[in-house]
């Protein structure tokens, strides 16, 4: 079996799959993950069968083989899974009646629950960097210990994904990184990513979830100015304040190294001289603080979406 990576659906493409599908058969349902189709051993998930008719009672399917089995029958839309086991790992569909007829709607579209928490979680990181400039590209890369033959990139909050083949990738053959490419990126692609690994035996078994990747979408607003007191050279041990300044009122503010997958954020800024200020305090110092650094503000409506451009500043 070809190992295969598994990348987010885009929401756009999901919308026009979902209209040309009830265009063309009008009872069909829609079948998705709350709060996602990911989720660690021991932890919830709510199926939701949605659709735009008035259905009497909803049947969640399990894919056995080539067949669909029954699993749980009841009058509303939403089946709650709790705690989740290896077992409740697999592709659901559902499928709605009415009352007054034993004839039922077609099945809902292929749904793939995931369980994670069966290996040791992977690395994530984005190349060149995590803020990326709206029509820009990214590779978002997914690194393990352990030679899996599949690894998932998901989206925190997304109820669906999707599956796909690299071609670079030889069957039969375990691979310790994948390498996701996103792009031209927009809006949506902005939020927190993690990614998992997987055996082709037991592909809806994943390891641990990695720590969270925010891929941020910057240029929208006139760049902030990133400075400190001492200057960029600073001592093992010491501590060191970066001022994020900006003449809009942002409500956070993110300071954020190169390289590293994560950075600080800051509710608010302090008004400065007609500006608007955020401290950031970095340290003890240790070799691990050296590097450039960049600052960024966003609004609470678009929190992954910093609508600035980056400035940077250099510690050693």
């Amino acid at each position: 079996m070809a190992p295969k990576l598994i990348a987010v659906l885009c929401l756009g493409l999901c919308l026009g799959q979902k209209i040309c599908t009830q265009a063309g058969a009008p009872n069909k349902l829609s079948l998705s993950a709350r709060p996602s189709p990911v989720v660690p051993l021991g932890g919830r998930v709510t199926l939701s069968c949605d659709s735009h008719h008035r259905f009497a009672t909803f049947t969640i399917y399990k894919t056995s083989g080539t067949q669909d089995r029954a699993l749980l029958t009841g009058r509303s839309s939403d089946f709650t899974i709790s705690p989740v086991t290896p077992g409740h790992a697999g592709t659901y569909r559902c499928s709605g009646s009415y009352n007054h007829t034993s004839q039922r709607s077609a099945h809902s579209n292929s749904l793939m629950i995931v369980v994670t928490g069966a290996f040791r979680k992977p690395s994530i990181s984005a190349h060149p960097s995590s803020p990326v400039a709206a029509g820009a590209q990214v590779t978002v890369r997914c690194h393990s210990e352990l030679a899996f033959d599949e690894f998932i990139l998901y989206k925190e909050g997304h109820t669906q994904h999707s599956q796909e083949l690299d071609e670079g990738m030889e069957a039969g053959t375990h691979y310790i990184e994948a390498v996701f490419r996103l792009g031209p990126v927009t809006p949506a692609h902005a939020g927190a990513y993690r990614c998992c690994g997987s055996f082709s035996h037991s592909r809806y078994e994943c390891s641990a979830p990695s720590d969270p990747l925010e891929i941020v979408i910057t240029g929208k607003h006139k760049k902030p100015s990133l400075s400190t007191q001492v200057g960029p050279m600073v001592g093992l041990g010491e501590k060191v304040t970066l001022f994020c300044i900006s003449q809009v009122s942002f409500d956070r503010y993110h300071l954020w190294r190169e390289g590293a997958p994560h950075g600080q954020w800051l509710s608010g800024g302090q008004g400065h001289r007609g500006a608007f200020q955020a401290n950031f305090s970095v340290g003890p110092a240790t070799p691990a603080h050296g590097g450039t650094y960049r600052c960024y503000g966003s609004f609470k409506a678009s929190p992954y979406e910093p609508p600035v451009s980056p400035c940077t500043f250099l510690s050693q």
